[in-house]
């Protein structure tokens, strides 16, 4: 598709639901105003938007992408995108309070209130051409917060009103299906696809990597439901987790689960590490995988991604279980690319 066959139109973009202020809350030092304050400890903050989409260039993935929120309720041990929100406030000039980077990610919830209509009144799909439009790349679009703020709702909303765009959902979570009507009306004049994540279907162990998401069953039947309403959904594996979700037979139940759910497409993903990530996840993994401490160490040492020869291995894997199971590799690429640097430690993960 190229970008002169692109059209659109412009329809009057939905009204913005109205967000409560906390009684006599001061901007804090960064700009962001309270919003919501939770028992649990969570707090929700609003910052104002002048652009909500990522250009391929500003983040050397081959996709745009758009997150209604920084930071994610789910506060998942391996998630990659844990110093999105210290960028994030770093660039406004202020701090992180007291708590530092990787658990601000998952109890400083920024909120971008009026996403859905900087979206409309900036996307120009001419720009975009072929390449898709993800949401959901460093925060998950439907996280608790999604059924307060109803953020990516009005996203999909607003996005209704052009034709020609390839968009992508990725989430962990069943509130996606409280949008198929959207997503249906949505598909009508685009290609959409959505990307169920999931790192395992062995329950107990998900608990163990992602305390908070979703149990791994229900994320399934929100794939089936995406799929019976004529959806175009599948699974992304991500993050594969190299020795604890990496085996044979815990792959191919991920891939049995998904093609008995209607999933037109499986992808995968190996873990990533950068500095926010490896704060959370290396001290859970001595807790939880004590043995697998010192090769993570060494393997991740001066890398955030797993190496070159980890990764090939990993792609044959997927491909003879998508082969085996009748599915195809999805339309959107896997968000690791393959790490360059020297590789001291290349053997460490290599049990194919």
């Amino acid at each position: 598709m190229t970008s002169s066959a692109v059209r659109s139109r412009r329809v009057e973009p939905a009204p913005k639901r109205q967000l409560d202020l906390l009684p006599s809350a001061p901007a804090s030092p960064a700009g962001l105003v309270p919003l919501e304050h939770r028992g649990r400890g969570t707090e929700f903050l609003a910052v104002p938007v002048r652009s909500v989409l990522n250009t391929p260039a500003a983040t050397h993935m081959p996709f745009w992408s758009l997150n209604p929120y920084v930071g994610c309720e789910f506060g998942c041990t391996y998630c990659y995108a844990r110093d999105t929100h210290r960028y994030l406030v770093e660039r406004m000039g202020g701090e992180i309070e007291t708590l530092p980077a990787w658990q601000a990610f998952e109890q400083r919830i920024i909120v971008k209130p009026d996403a859905a209509g900087v979206l409309a009144r900036t996307l120009e799909p001419a720009k975009l051409g072929a390449t898709p439009l993800v949401i959901g790349t460093a925060t998950d679009p439907y996280q608790p917060a999604e059924r307060r703020f109803r953020l990516t709702r009005q996203i999909l909303e607003a996005l209704v009103a052009y034709r020609g765009i390839r968009i992508g959902l990725i989430t962990k979570s069943p509130l996606v299906t409280r949008d198929i009507d959207v997503l249906r009306h949505l598909s009508e004049r685009n290609e959409v696809s959505v990307n169920i994540s999931l790192a395992t279907i062995d329950r107990r162990l998900a608990r163990r990597l992602e305390l908070r998401s979703p149990v791994p069953e229900v994320r399934i039947r929100a794939l089936a439901r995406l799929t019976r309403a004529g959806i175009h959904a599948g699974l992304l594996i991500a993050p594969i987790i190299p020795c604890v979700t990496d085996g044979r037979a815990a792959l191919d139940s991920l891939f049995r689960a998904a093609k008995e759910a209607g999933a037109h497409y499986v992808v995968g993903a190996a873990l990533r590490l950068g500095p926010a990530a490896r704060h959370r996840f290396l001290p859970h993994l001595a807790r939880e995988f004590p043995d697998l401490l010192e090769r993570y160490e060494q393997h991740y040492a001066g890398r955030t991604s797993a190496n070159r020869s980890y990764q090939e291995a990993l792609t044959r894997r997927l491909s003879a279980l998508r082969r085996k199971y009748g599915l195809t590799d999805g339309r959107f690429r896997p968000l690791a690319e393959p790490d360059e640097s020297p590789d001291a430690q290349g053997q460490l993960f290599n049990r194919y």
